[in-house]
């Protein structure tokens, strides 16, 4: 069984430099049958994962794609969607990854192993600011972000060998598991970020209550904007109907976003198409209410 025993390998080296105790792991196939579910989910522990293996990889050879996260708030950060030379450029600039997965030729995925466990907005920060100053995948960053199991193959029909009707192996290149140099410094410059965000916002709402709501009133939940014949169950008209009227009434855009995510999205697609049409919404609902100040 060498190829077993090289899957087993590369998942606990991977795991072992992630460092969590526990994982979610999600298996997907797009293009599920009737009565399958497009997403499979489990949670388990190291041990758990790697006696699972086998079972994965039948799974893997049936469609589906593997993959992997720690559960819960943790202290990693994904960049998805990087080339070499970037991942060369990280380390030059002090973010060395504590892992690195080639997910199709030439295409790779970093974990970046941060010294503390970051909150859902510290993470969800992080990572996006990583993206944007390495050129990762804006959408795909988040704190809870999924990212790649190595050992198993790429099912995506775009990257299938033509000629063999092969599929690419998702590859460990490097696993390390140390925290990045520059954590320090970088984690600062999110933070910071984060509070100024934090004042924008709050000078936004601050406009906004004084121009929409001379005096304190109740806010109307997305509920009843659901519960509302207007507009026939549609629930992209609601999202944004109450997105408009939220932030006009103060809302911040991370209460406009729990409230749209109060619903099912899993019809819109992978967790980045969810997240793309949420922030698609607020933003129309941002331009909207400054048109009418």
């Amino acid at each position: 069984m060498p190829g077993w025993n090289r899957t087993v390998e590369a998942v606990q080296r991977q795991v072992e430099a992630m460092a969590a105790e526990v994982f979610e792991v999600g298996l997907f196939k797009p293009d599920a049958h009737d009565g399958e579910a497009v997403m499979v989910p489990r949670v388990w522990d190291r041990d758990s994962l790697a006696r699972s293996v086998p079972w994965l990889r039948h799974q893997n050879r049936d469609g589906r794609n593997i993959y992997i996260r720690p559960k819960g708030e943790h202290h990693l950060s994904l960049i998805d969607d990087l080339t070499q030379d970037a991942i060369g450029q990280m380390k030059i600039a002090g973010f060395s990854p504590a892992l690195v997965v080639e997910t199709s030729p030439g295409n790779f995925q970093a974990w970046l192993k941060h010294p503390e466990r970051l909150d859902k907005e510290m993470g969800t920060a992080a990572a996006r600011a990583l993206a944007q100053r390495f050129g990762g995948d804006i959408g795909a960053a988040d704190w809870r972000h999924f990212g790649r199991l190595s050992g198993f193959t790429n099912r995506k029909e775009k990257y299938r060998d033509a000629t063999t009707g092969l599929h690419p192996f998702v590859k460990l290149v490097e696993a390390g598991g140390a925290v990045y140099p520059a954590a320090g410094r970088f984690l600062k410059e999110v933070v910071q970020g984060i509070e100024s965000r934090q004042r924008e916002e709050e000078e936004r709402r601050a406009v906004r209550a004084s121009v929409y709501s001379p005096h304190i009133q109740a806010l109307k939940s997305i509920d009843v904007f659901r519960a509302d014949p207007r507009y026939g169950g549609d629930g992209t008209r609601i999202d944004l109907a109450y997105a408009v009227y939220a932030i006009a009434h103060g809302r911040t855009e991370a209460e406009v976003e729990a409230a749209i995510r109060s619903r099912d999205l899993s019809h819109k697609g992978s967790e980045r198409r969810q997240h793309d049409y949420v922030e698609r919404t607020i933003k129309k609902a941002l331009a909207a209410t400054e048109r009418n100040r």
